[in-house]
């Protein structure tokens, strides 16, 4: 099976001590966000973990535990942005970030590692012209280590309407002046674009528009079949497969404006003082009306076949 960490949080960045621990202890319990009282409990075990599947803004306080992870087949997702302070205020230097990257990649592989530019969104600094010398400045940068470049184009979501009330969505014209030449820095630079639900506006002039992280993306990461059940996509435009996100909103610390997960600064605050390295639950711990199940888990590999995907 797939355990996922980054939908709803970023546990690398914030919570890597946390994320060690329940390794160490071997499974993990998980609240339901629209019901807190069901909680799933999943075992942490490469026996039946088949991929942990990362997205994070800052890999690095995770390094320290790399060896705790060993044992497991991993996908990173790292994203690198053009954007400063004024929108991702507690986000790296970009240049650190590369650096991260390149550790990962030799580290892991090509293929277990995917950079991802997103959301994108116009304002007077943050032009198109801005948007395409940062994205040839970063694709540069990565050659050689990635062969996946994922973009998407911000979307208005109710939390970010209120935390960010000036932004705006991009017009056709702009989203295909943008993919387009992101389509040709990629690919120049051994990589293939996937946008990120965005449909399939872009498939004509090259783009991957099948998904940013389907089940074949796992498969060249762990060089094995996955026999997976079958699973919605998380939104009607989005063919990923994401299961078993173990993180929880309002607990993501970078305070990004765009953020769809958090809904302000002053409930992540509350959120993280009841974080507990130690607790099984990353935020808070057992409470008297939990419902705990044990979700059924089985490695989807097909344990026959060792494939160079």
């Amino acid at each position: 099976m797939i355990i996922n960490t980054g939908q709803r949080t970023d546990i690398p960045a914030f919570y890597a001590e946390w994320f060690a621990n329940r390794l160490k202890e071997g499974f993990v319990c998980v609240r339901n966000p629209y019901n807190p009282s069901q909680v799933s409990r999943y075992r942490l075990d490469p026996s039946v973990v088949d991929v942990i599947g990362f997205c994070t803004k800052n890999p690095a306080p995770m390094f320290p535990y790399m060896e705790l992870l060993r044992a497991y087949r991993q996908y990173w997702f790292l994203s690198i942005t053009p954007y400063g302070k004024d929108i991702e205020p507690n986000v790296p230097d970009k240049h650190l970030l590369i650096e991260h990257f390149k550790h990962l990649s030799m580290q892991l592989g090509v293929n277990s590692i995917g950079w991802r530019y997103d959301p994108i969104f116009l304002s007077e600094r943050y032009s198109k012209d801005y948007h395409l010398k940062a994205f040839e400045q970063i694709a540069t940068a990565l050659e050689g280590y990635t062969k996946t470049a994922v973009i998407s184009f911000v979307d208005l979501y109710p939390k970010v309407k209120r935390n960010f009330p000036e932004l705006k969505v991009l017009v056709k014209e702009d989203r295909l002046l943008l993919g387009k030449a992101m389509i040709e820095i990629a690919r120049s630079h051994g990589m293939t674009l996937k946008p990120c639900a965005e449909g399939k506006e872009l498939a004509e002039y090259g783009a991957d528009c099948g998904g940013c992280m389907l089940i074949s993306d796992y498969e060249k990461a762990i060089g094995k079949r996955l026999h997976v059940p079958k699973k919605k996509g998380a939104r009607a435009a989005c063919a990923c497969y994401l299961s078993c996100d173990i993180g929880a909103y309002n607990s993501c610390k970078h305070f990004c404006k765009y953020c769809y997960a958090n809904a302000e600064p002053s409930i992540v605050m509350k959120q993280s003082r009841l974080h507990d390295p130690k607790s099984p639950f990353l935020i808070g711990n057992y409470e008297k009306s939990d419902s705990i199940h044990d979700v059924p888990q089985q490695s989807w590999a097909d344990g026959q076949m060792s494939l160079e995907l």
